[in-house]
């Protein structure tokens, strides 16, 4: 077997078992990381709308939310190391503001610079899931440079080998995993 086809089944093998033995009802998960975005947003509009308004009782409500945050990531996120907890944090925000940033260029009609930001955020959003399954490590960025992702490719097409960059792999892997709507 050759190194790449070897570094290809164990990157399966950390997908399936994210898969099948993961804790978490992913679906919930999923549900509950939107919510903790949300939160983020919230947050910064509190700092902007203190600062703005000069009126402290938004700074108040901005460590409310934040207390809240901090208990709901604590559910998606009970055992991290280094700056894993930051990380999933800013991965979630950035997810957020990149998807927002796309719809406000959809509703202006430049669908391109939309979908290439969608995309984007996506990726975002699924290094944050790649991260905190255990499925993108340090030897994961080494192995899998070569590797091809899976993706759909059109409806109906089902998965389909596809050379990708590393978030690109790492996103849509996480994709066939978080399919929220699978029972």
């Amino acid at each position: 077997m050759t190194n790449k086809t070897t570094d290809l089944q164990k990157f399966m093998d950390k997908v399936k078992l994210a898969e099948s033995g993961h804790k978490m009802d992913l679906a919930s998960g999923e549900d509950l990381s939107i919510a903790v975005m949300n939160l983020i947003s919230i947050e910064e509009h509190m700092f902007f709308n203190g600062n703005k308004t000069g009126k402290t009782q938004y700074f108040e409500l901005l460590n409310e939310a934040r207390e809240m945050r901090k208990s709901l990531m604590k559910m998606l996120i009970p055992d991290y190391e280094g700056e894993v907890w930051c990380t999933s944090k800013h991965l979630l925000a950035a997810s957020m503001r990149v998807m927002e940033v796309g719809t406000k260029y959809q509703t202006k009609g430049d669908t391109k610079t939309a979908y290439d930001l969608f995309q984007k955020s996506f990726n975002l959003y699924n290094l944050f899931w790649g991260i905190n399954l255990g499925i993108a490590k340090d030897t994961d960025l080494k192995s899998t440079d070569d590797l091809p992702a899976l993706s759909r490719e059109g409806k109906g097409k089902g998965l389909v080998l596809k050379k990708s960059d590393f978030l690109g792999k790492i996103s849509n892997t996480i994709g066939k995993i978080l399919d929220c709507c699978r029972e």
